[in-house]
């Protein structure tokens, strides 16, 4: 436990101790995007949980890259004093909070941004809303890049210890990526090195905006799990090492994608009923049809992306490593970091039900996250409610 609980660096900050709040859609921000008195309690509550890193849910960095209704926006100026707030209700506890800048690409819907999404590619319908993508035009990858850069400056003026690229589970970024979803035959898209090139870009327009020693991460997917093959974990591999060559402090890897593959994102039980629930009518149906053929298909391993990370993480050279996916025991995230698989263990799920998991661990009240796993939190989010745990009572 001893090695959980020490200090490291990433880049210029001091992470007390080897854990990170995962980045995890709240839903709780107003319509608009700004912070609310909600996003605020549920932060400082974090904050007073001793958790070394703190990554809020994704934040837009453009209105087309919205995907939530109560999604907190970072794309435009307006909404600096808010964020600030959020940052200083860390600061106040004692920790240190990271902010995650993501676009939508083409997960998202033309009810929240006005137009049909935007992608690398023209696509298929999507399985979980059936939106049918558009292929994005030069103007509309450069101004994609350029608001990176542009959220990455309100983070900084905000007083983020640092910014993490949202590079997976199917987002924009993560789209370019993967052989899947980009068809592209131009210098983005074609061959790894121009699927590569809008995250390279992405994190060198970030760099350009914000003070030279402030840590900047990436959040990886490690596969896609898309019906045909995405990104597997070599190819994660190969991109890890060219991510060792630009200005980034940290990887953090994942797998899954929030519209494709979300229960290999989030493995456990499958809440059917839940996630129907805000379906429209005419879907519910064969929404609840298809649901429950998933259910069993997804029971959690622990530490489910520690094989992937293995494989990447002889690639990094000294860049900092986190791994999410499924941990809950103790002793198993501590032989994580001992063996030097990873820097780092993210959790998101066990916040949600336990804030002050950590300090039960370390004085020994319990050596093991109490999350059943039943994604009852996440069905919530998707639906647009607050995130919470829904099992208080039954645990």
């Amino acid at each position: 436990m001893e090695t959980l609980f020490s200090s490291l660096t990433y880049g210029n900050v001091q992470i007390k101790n080897r854990f990170v709040h995962s980045a995890t859609y709240e839903a709780m921000a107003s319509e608009t995007g700004e912070v609310t008195d909600a996003l605020l309690n549920r932060y400082k509550l974090l904050a007073q949980g001793d958790i070394g890193m703190i990554i809020p849910g994704h934040m837009y960095v453009h209105p087309l890259g919205r995907t939530g209704r109560f999604q907190t926006g970072i794309h435009r100026d307006e909404l600096i004093p808010g964020l600030k707030k959020l940052t200083d209700a860390v600061h106040n506890e004692g920790g240190k909070i990271f902010f995650q800048i993501s676009h939508a690409g083409r997960q998202s819907r033309k009810e929240l941004i006005g137009r049909r999404p935007l992608g690398p590619s023209r696509f298929d319908r999507d399985p979980m809303y059936l939106v049918k993508g558009a292929e994005m035009t030069m103007e509309d990858i450069q101004e994609a890049i350029t608001s990176y850069g542009k959220a990455a400056r309100r983070a900084a003026e905000a007083g983020a210890d640092g910014i993490q690229l949202h590079a997976a589970h199917g987002y924009l970024i993560n789209q370019f990526l993967s052989p899947y979803f980009n068809k592209r035959r131009d210098d983005w898209g074609g061959s790894d090195v121009n699927r590569f090139r809008f995250l390279k870009e992405a994190v060198l327009a970030c760099r350009e905006h914000i003070p030279e020693r402030m840590p900047l991460g990436i959040k990886l997917n490690t596969q896609d799990f898309t019906p045909r093959e995405g990104i597997i974990p070599p190819l994660a591999a190969k991109y890890a090492g060219w991510i060792r060559e630009l200005p980034v402090d940290g990887l953090e890897l994942s797998s899954g994608s929030t519209y494709y593959a979300a229960f290999n994102m989030s493995r456990g039980e499958v809440p059917v009923e839940d996630l129907v629930k805000g379906m429209p009518g005419w879907k519910k149906p064969l929404g609840r049809m298809a649901l429950k053929k998933m259910v069993g298909k997804y029971k959690l391993k622990e530490g489910y992306n520690l094989d992937a990370a293995k494989l990447v993480r002889p690639r990094l050279n000294g860049t900092r490593l986190a791994v999410v996916g499924g941990f809950r025991s103790l002793h198993h995230m501590e032989e994580v970091v001992e063996k030097g698989h990873a820097d780092l263990i993210s959790m998101s799920r066990p916040f949600i039900r336990e804030p002050h998991l950590l300090k039960n661990f370390r004085n020994g009240k319990q050596d093991r996250a109490t999350c059943r796993s039943c994604n009852r939190c996440l069905a919530a989010a998707a639906n647009e409610i607050p995130v919470r745990c829904f099992n208080e009572l039954n645990s």
